[in-house]
Parts: structure tokens; C-alpha cells; sequence
């Protein structure tokens, strides 16, 4: 990746629909290039998909959670497949500690976030944490400048 790969990354980030013209303007490079770019990025699963954000307050989801699963009383992949199926879990991540999983949720009140605590009892203790505000929602994701100056000299 270069300085170009990065732009275009950062662009894409901070609009997926942005048309290969404007990329084209934007990165000085014609639209074959910024096509052949995409497409190389893509190979290489630096771009693992096109996506769009979605308010969740907007669906009425105002109830933004994370809950902490420890003392698993089942199989992870036990665990992991009866959770697949709870619409009300939009990130499950497996991590160490103390602490099997951390969840992250929305549910629309705090009766469904209840009803979704109770449905997580019987996996194991739960920890969980309502979110009070988002500082940083989301952020544009790039490589670190180290990796970038290394790759350029190749």
C-alpha cells in the first residue's frame, strides 16, 4: 500500500458511495487506475466489503449496551451459535481475562433490554453497561504510518 492507497481508503470511508469520477478528480488518477486499485485492495481483503452506517436511533433502537458474559456455562461454540440467532446483538467478540465475551447490543427500551438479559442468564454472569453517549462512533480506520513508510520503500 501507498499514500494513494491510503487516500483512496479514507475516502471510501468517509463516503462507500462515492462514484470512481469523483475518486478519479479527488486522487488525480484516471478511472481505470482507481478501478484497478479497488479491485487490487479488495484481493488483498484490505476491503472486505461495501457497507452502509445505520442510525440505530433512527430504527428506534435507543438503547445502546454492552453486556460482559464471564463464567460461560456452555461451549463457546455453543454459546456463539445461540447467540447468532438474538437480532438485538449487533457485535459478539471473544476476548481474555476474567471475561469470556463482550456483547454489543441495541434493543428499542429498557423492557427488551431486559427481556434480552434474561434470555443471557443462563449462559453465564453478566456484566452489563447502558451507554450513555458515543464520543467516537465510529472512526476512519488506516494503517499506521510505520507500515506505510516500510511499504513504500519496497
Amino acid at each position: 500500500m501507498n499514500k494513494t492507497d491510503i487516500t483512496l481508503l479514507k475516502l471510501l470511508q468517509e463516503n462507500s458511495r462515492v462514484t470512481i469520477s469523483d475518486l478519479s478528480k479527488q486522487l488525480s488518477l484516471s478511472r481505470p487506475s482507481v478501478s484497478e486499485r479497488l479491485l487490487r485492495l479488495q484481493e488483498k481483503g484490505i476491503i472486505e466489503e461495501f457497507t452502509a452506517r445505520i442510525s440505530l436511533q433512527a430504527l428506534g433502537l435507543d438503547t445502546l449496551l454492552f453486556i460482559q458474559v464471564s463464567e460461560l456455562k456452555k461451549r463457546p461454540n455453543e454459546f456463539e451459535e445461540q447467540i447468532k440467532v438474538e437480532n438485538s446483538i449487533l457485535e459478539c467478540h471473544r476476548v481474555t481475562g476474567t471475561t469470556n465475551y463482550i456483547l454489543k447490543a441495541a434493543t428499542s427500551s429498557m423492557a427488551k433490554m431486559s427481556e434480552l438479559i434474561d434470555r443471557l442468564i443462563p449462559f453465564g454472569t453478566l456484566t452489563t453497561s447502558i451507554v450513555l453517549s458515543s464520543p467516537i462512533p465510529y472512526t476512519i480506520i488506516l494503517p499506521e504510518e510505520e507500515v506505510v513508510e516500510e511499504n513504500c520503500l519496497l
